[in-house]
C-alpha cells in the first residue's frame, strides 16, 4: 500500500489527464477517485487505461452497485466513508481491498468480523485525530488506520510516526500537486 492516498474528485473527464500526471510528478503513484460525481466510473476507466503504473481505486463508495461499477472500471481498491457489509462481501468475493470508514469500537469490531484489518478513520479531525487513534489501537492492536479529513502538512509527520498508520488520505495532495504544476508552468 502507498503511504499517500490522494482523494481525487473528477468533475470532468479532462481533469484525469491533468491531476494524475501532477500527482506522479509529485512522487505519488496512487489515486482514490471518488464516486461523488456523475463521471466517476468513466474517470476510473480512463485513469486505469492512461496510467497503468498507478494504483487507482474508488472512494466514497456507499453501496454495492457503486462498488461493482468501480471494480468493472478497474479500481484496485475501494474506500467508503462508513462500513457497508454488502460492499465488504463483494470486495472479498472479487479479491479487492476494502477500506471502510470506522471510528467507533463497534464499527472496528464489525470490520474485524468481516476480515478487514485496515480501516479509514474519517473525518479524523472531528473524531479526535491522532489521540483517538492511539486510544483505539490499545484494544485493537491488529488494526491499521488510514486517517482522512483534517490531516495536512502541519500534522502529517505526527500521524506517519505512529506505527498503526497504514497510509494518509486527503484531497490536499491533489491541491499541492496542482499548485506545483502551476508554479513550474
Amino acid at each position: 500500500m502507498e503511504k499517500y492516498i490522494p482523494v481525487v474528485v473528477i468533475k470532468e473527464l479532462s481533469e484525469v489527464d491533468k491531476i494524475l500526471p501532477a500527482l506522479k510528478k509529485n512522487g505519488i503513484n496512487c489515486a482514490e477517485i471518488t464516486f461523488r460525481t456523475a463521471c466517476a466510473k468513466e474517470a476510473i476507466e480512463l485513469a486505469v487505461k492512461n496510467y497503468p503504473d498507478m494504483i487507482v481505486g474508488a472512494g466514497t463508495v456507499i453501496n454495492e452497485k457503486q462498488c461493482e461499477e468501480a471494480i468493472e472500471a478497474g479500481a484496485r481498491f475501494i474506500v467508503s466513508p462508513g462500513l457497508s457489509v454488502r460492499v465488504a462481501e463483494f470486495c472479498k468475493e472479487k479479491n479487492i481491498p476494502y477500506y471502510p470508514g470506522c471510528v467507533t469500537p463497534t464499527e472496528i469490531m464489525q470490520a474485524l468480523e468481516l476480515g478487514i484489518t485496515t480501516v479509514k478513520f474519517f473525518p479524523a479531525n472531528v473524531y479526535g485525530g491522532l489521540k483517538a487513534l492511539k486510544a483505539l489501537s490499545a484494544p485493537f492492536p491488529q488494526v491499521k488506520f488510514i486517517p482522512t479529513g483534517g490531516v495536512d502538512r502541519i500534522n502529517i509527520d505526527e500521524f506517519l510516526a505512529f506505527d498503526k498508520i497504514a497510509a494518509i488520505g486527503g484531497s490536499f495532495f491533489v491541491k499541492e500537486a496542482l499548485e506545483k504544476e502551476e508554479q513550474n508552468g
